[in-house]
């Protein structure tokens, strides 16, 4: 008996070219859905926003390794929106927002096999490598900053006064410079990668590719997103982690609208919607 044929490998979707100033419609679009979820989305700023309170009152003493793990939560920060991906698609195609969007959502790996492709085990994957990287940032940063500031850096202000504004070392430049090297290819691999395994059959690497070529296409377009996430953030942060309440679902609502601008995946099988 010959063996079944081998399953066709998924059409590479098409990039879009989109202006310089899209992703400031992504954000306003990112507003209106949070306008129309309401508590569902601010529920997952209030979480994060509580998480950060929680890892601040328990690492506050030792914040070589906090700044570490709140630089690394924007690596991290594609996989936790993913029901708030989930939400804007609901929106899009006219489906029911509530609870159980979010829990299904979160449950459907359970639904596939593990090496099933283009599988729900595909974002799990993902969320696994992305938080394996967010992880080797906060050991990375934390190395860098014990072993070469020249005085222990065990709150903000020894942060700020041996790392930053220290004038006999360049130990906050190469600080930023590390952490750029390893943002920017991840930045570059998910930009597009988790809305995309969210809202259509593909595989992890037809994902990561397509997000490459998204930021290739549009550079000028993606460096401005990139600043605007990362002021967006730095805001949340410098609002003693309150702000992080609605702009974490702003963001997260405003990615899927990116990644609905981004890429034509209408060759792309077409995921069943938790809704």
């Amino acid at each position: 008996m010959s063996p079944p044929p081998a399953a066709s490998p998924a059409p590479s979707p098409a990039v879009n070219v989109v202006p310089l100033s899209a992703p400031l419609q992504w954000l306003a679009l990112g507003w209106r859905d949070l306008l129309r979820c309401g508590c569902l989305s601010l529920a997952h700023g209030a979480a994060l926003a509580a998480f950060g309170l929680a890892l601040t009152a328990v690492a506050y003493s030792h914040f070589w390794l906090l700044a570490g793990a709140f630089s690394g939560f924007l690596v991290v920060a594609p996989v936790l929106a993913t029901s708030l991906y989930a939400m804007s698609r609901a929106i899009e195609h006219g489906g029911t927002i509530g609870w159980q969007l979010l829990r299904d959502t979160w449950l459907s790996w359970q639904q596939s096999r593990f090496m099933e492709s283009g599988g729900y085990w595909c974002l799990v994957r993902f969320g696994l490598l992305l938080a394996l990287a967010g992880t080797g940032w906060v050991m990375t940063s934390a190395a860098l900053i014990t072993l070469l500031a020249p005085a222990p850096v065990n709150s903000p202000v020894d942060f700020l006064r041996h790392v930053v504004a220290a004038h006999d070392n360049y130990l906050f430049e190469a600080w930023l410079a590390m952490g750029g090297v390893l943002a920017a290819p991840i930045f570059a691999s998910s930009i597009v990668a988790m809305p995309l395994l969210l809202d259509r059959r593909a595989n992890l690497l037809l994902a990561v590719l397509t997000s490459w070529r998204v930021v290739l296409a549009n550079p000028g377009a993606m460096a401005l997103w990139a600043t605007l996430i990362m002021l967006l953030v730095l805001i949340g942060f410098s609002t003693a982690l309150l702000g992080l309440v609605v702009v974490i679902p702003v963001l997260g609502h405003a990615s899927w609208h990116a990644y609905r601008a981004l890429v034509d995946v209408s060759r792309l099988p077409e995921r069943p919607r938790a809704d």
